[in-house]
């Protein structure tokens, strides 16, 4: 094993090619939470903190978003010379609080899961948990106990504030070096979930729900279920394409209801805030936010809105976020969200919103709550009333190793009869026929005859006459009882 005056060397199990190495037998970690790393380094340099590869107490800077806090952990066990971990960053999705309360609260098993994980190689069973005092849902095949000497977390500041600099300054005045010590490597593996995948066509898959977090809960349940398993240089995912959601009436659910699938209300309308700004932070590459408002050098929701609100009828409110001459050519720092298109559609305004790419788990909820925040500032602007949101996703992605955090949000799904909005069936017996009217709003809209279950079915799937799987099965049902009893000479009712 590499080591330096008795020192481990830095090696990561996980993410290696998104972490920027300092000096490999350092004692320090960093991390930069979801601001740019070179953009912390740079902070770093400007408070005269030593950055020199043969001499830096800085082993490595990294990132820490939403999902990889079990990656981290792992890292920091097989390299426990990292004695100090220093969070210099942008805290947008409660990652520090995950991080600190992991080593400071611990963990405590997850009641009624209907997780679960494969049995690793070592026999160990594996228990799904919560990080106490918040919902970060992982594993406990790494705990706190599992750490000698845990590391110490310091909190530096938001790298953009000047008086960052000046604490960072100061805390490496009067660091002292670590002592060298005897350091013992653990090697603790991922688990797997234990899912099934069903097979079906990746590319077809429609959903329409009421609300947000209806639409999000059956989106994780299509992935889950259908995703097709990728392999990208970020890692393995499950991948379906082409998903559109519709969302009939996105509002602001309650607050109880948002938390029980560890949703943060305030996040959630501070994100609605951002959005609808033009700034962007030093330490970002972009927001949504500054390039619907600034970046191409116009408002271009506000110009939106002006046209609605001079033509009502206008087709021409269609808003890209993708500048090809910069985007195409970067490595880093690229919009997932690339256009919106705003229409009034029977009265009210519509919004369509394509993703090149989507984060199923943390980003969807966040940007379709960004994205009604949008609709009702649009709709406002240009005296409509909002309707639907329609969110289309190229490539809809969910990391394998978050489905236990996405199986305890879909939980129990409950048997629930929604309404066919192409209409319902009256079926009764006529003579020597079966009688199957398609009816809207009590209107008959056409009429279908045969003595045979098996004719009928073809001639309305032909017409293409419903649209849900619950409400296809039941007329399947009706239509054999119906045939049965033409064939017997007994009374038909329809259930």
């Amino acid at each position: 094993m590499p080591t330096m005056a008795g020192k481990l060397k830095f090696e990561p199990l996980y993410f290696q090619d998104r972490l920027t190495i300092i000096n490999p037998y350092g004692s320090i970690g960093v991390v930069t939470l979801w601001s740019r790393v070179d953009y912390v380094i740079e902070r770093f340099r400007q408070a005269g903190v030593d950055l020199d590869p043969a001499t830096s107490p800085i082993a490595v800077f990294g990132n820490l978003y939403g999902n990889g806090l079990r990656e981290m952990l792992r890292n920091l066990l097989y390299n426990p010379q990292i004695q100090v971990l220093l969070i210099c960053g942008n805290n947008r999705s409660s990652s520090f609080e995950e991080l600190n309360n992991f080593f400071g609260r611990g963990l405590e098993p997850v009641k009624g899961s209907p997780i679960k994980y494969k049995r690793p190689e070592s026999g160990v069973d594996v228990t799904p948990c919560h990080i106490r005092g918040t919902k970060r849902v992982i594993d406990d095949l790494v705990s706190p106990e599992h750490f000698g000497n845990h590391p110490q977390i310091i909190w530096m500041g938001d790298p953009q504030q000047l008086t960052t600099i000046d604490f960072i300054s100061d805390f490496f005045a009067t660091w002292p070096l670590a002592p060298a010590a005897a350091w013992s490597r653990q090697q603790v593996t991922l688990p797997e979930v234990e899912v099934q995948y069903f097979p079906s066509n990746p590319r077809s898959q429609v959903v329409v729900r009421d609300t947000i977090l209806e639409a999000w809960k059956e989106v994780l349940h299509l992935l889950s279920r259908f995703g097709r398993r990728v392999t990208l240089k970020k890692g393995e995912r499950l991948e379906l394409q082409q998903v559109k959601v519709v969302v009939e009436k996105p509002r602001f659910e309650p607050e109880d209801q948002l938390r029980a699938v560890n949703l943060d209300p305030d996040r959630l309308r501070r994100y609605q805030q951002n959005i609808l700004q033009g700034e962007m932070r030093p330490d970002e590459t972009y927001n949504y936010g500054h390039r619907l408002r600034t970046y191409f050098g116009l408002d271009t929701l506000a110009a939106c809105a002006a046209r609605l609100k001079k033509d009502s009828e206008d087709r021409k409110s269609y808003v890209t976020l993708w500048d090809n001459a910069r985007d195409l050519g970067r490595v880093e720092g690229r919009p997932c969200l690339v256009s919106l298109y705003f229409r009034k559609f029977e009265g009210k305004l519509t919004l369509s919103a394509t993703f090149r790419t989507h984060n199923a788990m943390d980003a969807y909820p966040m940007n379709l709550y960004g994205l009604q925040a949008i609709l009702h500032s649009v709709a406002e602007e240009a005296g409509l009333t909002p309707c639907a949101l329609v969110v289309i996703s190229h490539s809809l992605g969910l990391d394998p190793k978050e489905l236990d955090r996405a199986l305890l949000i879909i939980g129990q799904r409950p048997f629930k009869v929604r309404l066919d909005p192409m209409g319902y069936f009256r079926i009764t017996v006529d003579g020597k026929d079966i009688l199957v009217e398609h009816r809207f709003e009590d209107v008959t809209l056409k009429e279908y005859r045969g003595h045979k279950a098996e004719r009928l079915q073809h001639e309305i799937a032909r017409d293409v006459a419903l649209s849900d799987i619950n409400h296809a099965i039941y007329l399947g049902r009706q239509l054999a009882r119906a045939e049965m009893a033409l064939k017997a000479g007994r009374e038909f009712v329809q259930e």
